[in-house]
C-alpha cells in the first residue's frame, strides 16, 4: 500500500500550511491540445502533496506523457497512478496501464508528493505528448518562504529511532529532507531508502536497485542461490550539480555497480559496472569530483571519472595497525579544510581518519570502543554515517546489532573538538537510550507498519522479494495474486516469497488468504523467514486442504545450503477457500525469543497452532527475521492464491 503522507498529516492535524494552487490552462482551438489542473493539496516543512488532472482536447490518445518544469528546484519524491521521471527541473509523467487511453475530452489524474526548499510555485506550463497546453495561467498564491515550524512533538527521542532491520546505513541531507540507505543482501528490490524531515520520524521512500541485476542467475533462484550475497554496505549520495542521486556498491568482492536517479522514488537505473571491488564504500563529491573511500584493513581512496563509470586514480591511504584489528565500513566527508574517513571496527568500535588531502597522509582517532548501547540485550552501536542538519548540528546514525530481529538504526549527537575532531555525545558513559531531539521541526510521516489490501497498481516500498521475483507469476490491484513459480520441496528454493520487516520489539503479521485456486501439492502461507524458519499455511494434497504449522527449515552457515526442509508440527483440516493466518514475533535481542502461529476461519477468533518457534539469534546470516508470504508447488505449476490483506501491527 502506498500511504499518502499528506493525507496522513492532514488526518493527524499536523500540516503546517495548506495552499490550493489551481492552474487552469484551457487549450486554444487546435487539432491537439489539453488543459491541466494542478493543485497543491497540502504543504509542510520541506514537502508538499499535489494532485494533477489532464484533459485531452485533441484527437484520441493511446498512451500519454505529460511534462512540465519546476521553477524553484522542487523534486518529486512519491507518486500514484503514473510513472514519474525527473531530470533536473524537467518532470515527465507517463500513463499507467489503467489510464493510458484518453479520448477527446477524456481526463486522467495522478498525485504525487514533492520536496521544496525556499519556494513552491506551480509550474507555469505543461505539454501533453509534446503539444503545449496553452492558455492563460491563473494567479498562484504559493508561499515563497518556508512555513512556520510546528511546536508539536516531544522534547526527547528514544533509540532505536527505527526498530526495523536497516543495517550498514549511509545518511544524507538534501535541502530539508534526510535519506537513509541500507543493505539488503539477497532481497529484491535492493538498497532501500528511508526518508525523514526531523531525523526521528522515518518512512519508506523507495529502493536504489530495482532488481538485483548483478550478472548472475543465482539472484533469480535459477539453478543456484545468492543468500548472504548481493547488497552489502554501499554508498549513497546526492550531486547538486546535476540533481542526481547515486548508489554505488560492490557485490561478491569482485565488481562494483553504480545506479542513478533524478528522483528518490522512481527512475533508478544501472549506470555502470566497474571491475573493481570498492568494498564497504563511501562516496564524496568534492567540488563535484567523485571520491570513493573503501577497503578492509587497508583503506584506499579512488577518484572516479566525472560520470562515475571509470576509475581515474586509486591509492592506499591507511593501514590499520594490528592493535586495532580490522577497520572497514568507510564513509568520506569534508569539513573545513579536512577530509574525514569514518570507519568501523566490527562490531564494537568506531574510528575516524583525517587529512588535508584526500590522498593522505591520514591521522587517526578513536570515536568509541565497547560502548554500551541503548537496546537492552543488543550490541555496541557502530558503522553508519554522519549528517549535518540545516541548522549546522551534526548527528551520527549508527546501527545496533539486535538479533534475532537484525540491526537497528540508532542516533546520537556529535560535537567537534577545538582542534577539529568529531566527539560522540554519551549519557552516563553509554550511548543514550534517549537524547534531546534534533533542533528541527517535528514532522510525522507515513507509518512503517499497517495493513495493505493490494488495491494499487504497484507494491509499496515496504516490500522486498526473497531474490528477484518472476514477474509473470504475481499481480496486484485486486489483492496480491501469487501463482506458483517453482516446483520444489524447499521453501528456500521457491521464487516469489514476498517479505516485510518485523517491527520491534514485538509485532504481529496477519494475512487473509484465498486458497481456493490451489492445486494438489501446493504449499502457501506465512513464514518466519531466516536461516532457521517456520511457517503456518495451507497444504493441499489429494484434493484435501489442511492448515499446517511447519518447522525445521534450516540452512548451513557454510555456503547457506539447505539442511532441513521442515516437517509438520501441527495441523487441522480446513475448508471454505479462505483463511486468516497470523504470526506473532518477539525480536527483543537475545536468546530464547520465540514466534507463535495461529489461524482463523472468520477473521475474529484465532486458534494457536503448533508449539512456539524458537528464533535463531546468531548474527552470521546478517539479515534479521522477516515475515514472508509464499506459494510454491511440489507437484506441478498452475495453482494460485490471492492475499487480500497483509497487516503488521505492534503493541
Amino acid at each position: 500500500m502506498k500511504t499518502r503522507p499528506d493525507a496522513a498529516l492532514l488526518a493527524a492535524g499536523v500540516v503546517l500550511t495548506a495552499a490550493v494552487v489551481a492552474v487552469a490552462l484551457p487549450a486554444q482551438a487546435a487539432a491537439a491540445g489539453c488543459s491541466v489542473t494542478y493543485a497543491v493539496s497540502s504543504q509542510w516543512q520541506g514537502g508538499f502533496g499535489a494532485d494533477v488532472t489532464v484533459t485531452n482536447l485533441g484527437d484520441p490518445i493511446n498512451g500519454w506523457t505529460l511534462t512540465w518544469s519546476f521553477a524553484a528546484g522542487q523534486t518529486v519524491t512519491q507518486w500514484w497512478n503514473g510513472s514519474v521521471r525527473q531530470t533536473g527541473a524537467q518532470v515527465s509523467v507517463t500513463s499507467a496501464s489503467f489510464n493510458g487511453n484518453l479520448a477527446t475530452g477524456g481526463s486522467a489524474g495522478f498525485g504525487f508528493n514533492g520536496a521544496w526548499t525556499s519556494a513552491n510555485p506551480a509550474p507555469a506550463s505543461f505539454a501533453l505528448n509534446g503539444v503545449a497546453c496553452t492558455g492563460a495561467t491563473a494567479p498562484t498564491t504559493a508561499p515563497t518562504t518556508a512555513p512556520t515550524p510546528t511546536a508539536d512533538g516531544p522534547s526527547t527521542f528514544t533509540n532505536p529511532v527505527v526498530w526495523q532491520d536497516f543495517a550498514d546505513g549511509d545518511i544524507i541531507r538534501v535541502g530539508d529532507v534526510y535519506y537513509y540507505s541500507a543493505s539488503t543482501m539477497h532481497y529484491s528490490p535492493g538498497a532501500p531508502i528511508l526518508r525523514s524531515y526531523d531525523l526521528i520520524n522515518w518512512e519508506y521512500a523507495g529502493h536504489s536497485v530495482p532488481r538485483l541485476d548483478f550478472d548472475s542467475s543465482a539472484y533469480d533462484l535459477s539453478g543456484s542461490r545468492a543468500y548472504v550475497k548481493g547488497i552489502w554496505a554501499s554508498a549513497f549520495n546526492y550531486r547538486p550539480s546535476n540533481g542526481t542521486y547515486y548508489w554505488l556498491g560492490c557485490t561478491e568482492f569482485n565488481r562494483t555497480y553504480v545506479y542513478t536517479s533524478a528522483s528518490i522514488g522512481s527512475g533508478w537505473a544501472k549506470k555502470a559496472k566497474l571491475n573493481t571491488c570498492y568494498y564497504d564504500a563511501g562516496l564524496l563529491f568534492d567540488n563535484d569530483v567523485p571520491y570513493v573511500a573503501y577497503g578492509n584493513g587497508t583503506i584506499s581512496v579512488a577518484q572516479l571519472s566525472a560520470d562515475l563509470t571509470a576509475q581515474v586514480r586509486a591509492q592506499a591511504v591507511y593501514t590499520t595497525p594490528s592493535s586495532i584489528g580490522t577497520l572497514e565500513g568507510s564513509r568520506m566527508y569534508k569539513r573545513g579544510g579536512y577530509y574525514y574517513i569514518w570507519l568501523t571496527r566490527p562490531a564494537n568500535g568506531q574510528y575516524v581518519l583525517r587529512s588535508t588531502s584526500p590522498w593522505g597522509p591520514y591521522e587517526q582517532r578513536q570515536v568509541l570502543l565497547d560502548l554500551p548501547g541503548p537496546i537492552s540485550g543488543g550490541g555496541v552501536p557502530h558503522q553508519g554515517g554522519l549528517v549535518q542538519t540545516q541548522n549546522g548540528d551534526w548527528w551520527y546514525m549508527a546501527f545496533t546489532d539486535a538479533f534475532p530481529g537484525g540491526r537497528m538504526p540508532t542516533l546520537a549527537p556529535i560535537t567537534w573538538s577545538g582542534d577539529g575532531w568529531p566527539v560522540l555525545q554519551t549519557v552516563n558513559g553509554r550511548w543514550g537510550s534517549s537524547y534531546p531531539r534534533p533542533n528541527l521541526p517535528w514532522h510525522p510521516v507515513a507509518a512503517m507498519t499497517g495493513t495493505d489490501t493490494f488495491t494499487g497498481g504497484t507494491l509499496g516500498p515496504q516490500y522486498e522479494w526473497n531474490h528477484n521475483p518472476d514477474t509473470s507469476k504475481f499481480s496486484v490491484g485486486n489483492g496480491l495474486r501469487l501463482a506458483t513459480a517453482t516446483v520444489t520441496g524447499d521453501l528456500y528454493n521457491a521464487r516469489n516469497t514476498l517479505t516485510r520487516r518485523i517491527q520491534g520489539p514485538s509485532s504481529t503479521a496477519t494475512v487473509q488468504l484465498d486458497y481456493s485456486g490451489m492445486t494438489n501439492g501446493d504449499r502457501a502461507g506465512l513464514a518466519m523467514l531466516r536461516d532457521s524458519s517456520a511457517w503456518i499455511g495451507i497444504r493441499k494434497d489429494n484434493g484435501a486442504t489442511r492448515v499446517s504449522m511447519t518447522s525445521g527449515l534450516t540452512m548451513s552457515t557454510s555456503g547457506w545450503t539447505t539442511t532441513g526442509t521442515g516437517a509438520e508440527a501441527a495441523g487441522a483440516t480446513v475448508s471454505g477457500g479462505k483463511i486468516w493466518l497470523r504470526a506473532t514475533a518477539n525480536i527483543q535481542p537475545g536468546s530464547g525469543r520465540t514466534a507463535t502461529f495461529s489461524y482463523s476461519i472468520d477473521g475474529t477468533t484465532y486458534t494457536t497452532l503448533g508449539p512456539a518457534f524458537p528464533l535463531n539469534s546468531d548474527w552470521r546470516f546478517f539479515m534479521g527475521y522477516r515475515f514472508g508470504i509464499f506459494n510454491y508447488a511440489t507437484a506441478a505449476l498452475g495453482g494460485a492464491v490471492t492475499v487480500n490483506q497483509f497487516g503488521v501491527t505492534s503493541p
